[in-house]
């Protein structure tokens, strides 16, 4: 089956009847002042309806050819069978999906797991980073990450050394996605250094983790984001959810300098532009594949590794969006590559729902 963004996958979840049904459940709030405490909050948080830990990143191969690779693990509570004493009942599902970005295959290699917690074929652990589905497994130890993927295609054991504290965005962590205080998540990103074993791989990457229980506000189409990781030892997070007109609801950031320092910007200082569109040959879908980010008065230019990054999942869950490798440009005639990271675009086809 096709990979899944992180909250596409959600809003297929909403489509379904079992899914509905969970209204009735009080899943628990995200509220503003709740401190993040580490390490518990590395780990699973079930009371929440949705969760995720998400990897992004590039990788360098011994001949220095790049490869971006993305892996996500989704912990749902469903509200389904709650107050049922059967082992069989799906309170709670864990997914997961990998994909690689080749460019020498100018398409993504992915695969996708699921199941329901349980039985040994899924589950997560609270108070510590360890989520696994199937022989597939992300986890955190002695202070590394671990992610391991067996896909029908491609594998990778990928070890991930947090480049510093968690970058708690928003808030202290409390994540808003509209004015609405109601929409917001709790989120903390980490920049990390990896490395793989098999065939020796090096890199810079991305992990979020994120957990909420109601996120996209009314009016919303879709969303942009980028985690990137600057030459200079920075780190960078920018998102807007964006509306039906194609303008901007909301807009954050987080950047972290080289020496640790966070600033936690608004959206007056967060301004997407398109710059050049690609349109998919199987879904017919136009994506705005290089941007002009502003943050904060400095401005980016993304560049994709390739136009091709675009992940159709119509055969399982209807979910189609473009996540992919990006690298970051800056100044002019010519431009010079200043970082790397990943780029997910949202809601370019039909209307996302989530929450």
């Amino acid at each position: 089956m096709s990979g899944l963004s992180r909250r596409r996958l959600l809003a297929a979840l909403a489509s379904l009847p079992a899914w509905r049904s969970a209204a009735a459940v009080d899943f628990a709030p995200v509220r503003p002042g709740r401190r993040l405490v580490f390490p518990a909050d590395h780990g699973a948080h079930p009371d929440f309806r949705t969760e995720w830990w998400y990897a992004t990143g590039w990788l360098a191969l011994p001949d220095g050819r790049p490869l971006g690779f993305q892996v996500t693990f989704f912990r749902v509570r469903t509200g389904v069978g709650e107050g049922s004493p059967s082992a069989f009942a799906p309170r709670q599902l864990v997914m997961a999906h990998a994909a690689i970005a080749d460019p020498m295959l100018g398409r993504l290699r992915h695969d996708e797991r699921s199941a329901r917690v349980g039985f040994g074929r899924a589950g997560f652990e609270t108070g510590r980073t360890a989520v696994w589905c199937g022989d597939w497994r992300f986890a955190l130890d002695d202070g590394r990450y671990r992610a391991e993927v067996r896909a029908a295609d491609f594998a990778y054991a990928l070890d991930l050394l947090p480049d510093g504290p968690p970058l708690l965005n928003g808030k202290a962590g409390f994540s808003a996605k509209a004015a609405d205080p109601r929409h917001a998540s709790y989120y903390y990103s980490r920049p990390v250094t990896l490395e793989g074993r098999s065939q020796p791989v090096t890199g810079k990457a991305w992990l979020d983790h994120e957990w909420s229980s109601e996120l996209m506000p009314d009016g919303a189409q879709g969303w942009d984001w980028l985690g990137a990781n600057l030459d200079d030892g920075s780190g960078l997070m920018a998102f807007r959810m964006r509306g039906q007109d194609g303008k901007a609801m909301w807009s954050a950031a987080s950047w972290r300098a080289a020496d640790g320092t966070a600033r936690i910007l608004t959206p007056a200082d967060v301004a997407f532009t398109p710059l050049r569109e690609w349109r998919s040959p199987r879904t017919g879908i136009r994506y705005p594949v290089a941007w002009r980010l502003t943050v904060a008065g400095r401005v980016f230019e993304l560049q994709p590794l390739f136009d091709d990054q675009e992940l159709d999942s119509r055969r399982s869950t209807g979910a189609v969006y473009w996540e992919g490798a990006v690298r970051l440009m800056e100044g002019s005639a010519p431009a010079r590559e200043v970082g790397r990271g990943y780029l997910e675009m949202t809601g370019y086809g039909e209307r996302i729902r989530v929450g």
